[in-house]
């Protein structure tokens, strides 16, 4: 990802006197163009980079610039290698581990112990059990042309199961509730949209149409799944007495509150589609529905239904 290739890019500046744009983007994967952007990018974070033309040109530090050795403490170190080692449990890439690297040989060899005791102090791991294959490579098409700024083309599958074949500008990928997602300018709705990369089918990078990344919109403007504060209802729950290991799963133990029958009651609000009703059945006869009313009905009909297939 972006953050990591530039981190990469200062790091071999620093220690080498001058490299060629054509070397840094097979080296990470990248466009020419692309490295420019990286360079343009560090200039205005304040460290200033010189282009030098000729046969024996590249790009280098200017003259008598020198990195701070502390300008990143070891526990500022410590984060940026944690944050990469749970980034990687779910989107390998070989520039991650060189990035790891990297940053553990910045640190002093005295601190070396403790500092790979902060490191592995938390590791948030995003990965899903099973091994998805098909996700990895819509995660390295669509960054590829990010990084390059070409159209992807899809057949995508909403929410309500209507198909659609769609062109967009990709410009995010975003990792939300265990689940990917492209945040791309759909030149068919004409506005910024959240796909998810698993309701992608067909995705292809067309390599004849390039575009110029656009101003990025607020979070709260970003069409996605429709849902909001004035569209949740409040869902009151009963778990059975012996299912509290399974609402605790879910749930805070402060909100669960105990009834007379030693049974544990849940109110929290929701808004109302398959993945309520598909979160409600999969507790099966340990919980209950008793508000509102309609998703009790609802949750019913279901059952009912399931219970035909098996009969």
């Amino acid at each position: 990802m972006k953050l990591e290739r530039l981190l990469s890019i200062i790091i071999l500046l620093i220690n080498h006197r001058m490299l060629q744009a054509k070397d840094l983007a097979k080296r990470f994967e990248v466009s020419v163009r692309t490295i420019y952007r990286d360079i343009e990018a560090i200039n205005a974070a304040g460290i200033p980079i010189v282009t030098y033309q000729g046969v024996h040109g590249g790009i280098g530090l200017a003259e008598g610039y020198r990195l701070d050795r502390n300008l990143l403490t070891n526990d500022e170190l410590a984060t940026i290698v944690t944050a990469l080692r749970s980034i990687s449990t779910s989107y390998e890439k070989v520039q991650h581990q060189q990035l790891m690297e990297k940053m553990n040989s910045v640190v002093h060899p005295g601190d070396a112990e403790a500092f790979q005791s902060k490191t592995s102090r938390v590791l948030i791991d995003y990965s899903p059990w099973d091994n998805n294959t098909h996700l990895q490579e819509k995660l390295e098409r669509i960054e590829q042309a990010i990084d390059t700024c070409l159209f992807i083309v899809f057949t995508y599958s909403d929410a309500q199961g209507k198909v659609t074949q769609r062109t967009a500008e990709p410009h995010t990928l975003i990792l939300k509730g265990r689940q990917w997602y492209v945040q791309a300018y759909c030149t068919d709705r004409e506005q910024f949209r959240l796909f998810k990369l698993r309701r992608m089918k067909s995705l292809s990078v067309d390599p004849k149409l390039s575009f110029t990344r656009r101003p990025l919109p607020e979070q709260k403007q970003i069409k996605g799944k429709q849902s909001s504060l004035s569209h949740k209802n409040e869902v009151v729950l009963r778990f059975q007495k012996e299912a509290r290991h399974l609402a605790e799963d879910w749930f805070d133990a402060e909100e669960l509150v105990p009834t007379e029958n030693e049974a544990w009651l849940v109110k929290k609000a929701y808004p109302e589609d398959e993945w309520l009703y598909s979160f409600i059945l999969s507790f099966g006869s340990h919980v209950e529905v008793l508000e509102p009313v309609h998703l009790r009905d609802v949750i019913a009909e279901r059952a009912a239904q399931i219970t035909k297939i098996y009969k």
